[in-house]
C-alpha cells in the first residue's frame, strides 16, 4: 500500500537553523532516502521551494486566478513530500520516524489510492 508523507516544518524554526545543520540535514537525509530506495519502500521523495515561490490556481464560475504566494499566513508550510510503500500504518509510521527532516517539523502521514482505481 502507498502513504504519502507530508514534511511540515515550523517555518520560524526551520528558517533559523545554521547552514552547518542544514548541510547534515540533507546529507541525513540523502542517506536515509538512499537506503529506503534500496529496501524498496522509497518511491518519490521531493523537497518543497519556500512558501513565498508558490503561485495559488483556482477555478470559479468558468474563470482562472492565480495568486502569488500561499493564500493564507501560517506558522507552518509544507516542506516536502515522501511517497512510500508499506505494508501498512504501522510499518509507514515506522519509515516516516527516519526521516532526519522529523527532528525539525512533523510528518504527516496518510494511505494514498488511485481514484482511477476505485471507480
Amino acid at each position: 500500500m502507498k502513504y504519502l508523507c507530508q514534511v511540515w516544518f515550523e517555518t520560524a524554526k526551520i528558517n533559523a537553523i545554521s547552514p552547518e545543520e542544514g548541510e547534515e540535514l540533507t546529507k541525513d537525509s540523502v542517506v536515509n532516502d538512499d537506503r529506503l530506495r534500496d529496501s524498496g519502500h522509497l518511491l518519490v521523495a521531493l523537497a518543497l521551494r519556500e512558501p513565498s515561490t508558490a503561485v495559488t490556481v483556482r477555478v470559479r464560475s468558468n474563470g482562472v486566478t492565480a495568486t502569488d504566494g500561499p493564500f493564507a499566513e501560517i506558522k507552518e508550510h509544507l516542506g516536502g513530500f515522501v511517497l512510500i510503500e508499506a505494508k501498512d500504518m504501522q510499518e509507514a509510521t515506522a519509515i516516516a520516524a527516519t526521516f532526519p527532516v522529523a527532528r525539525y517539523g512533523a510528518i504527516e502521514v496518510r494511505p494514498a489510492y488511485s481514484i482511477k482505481e476505485e471507480c
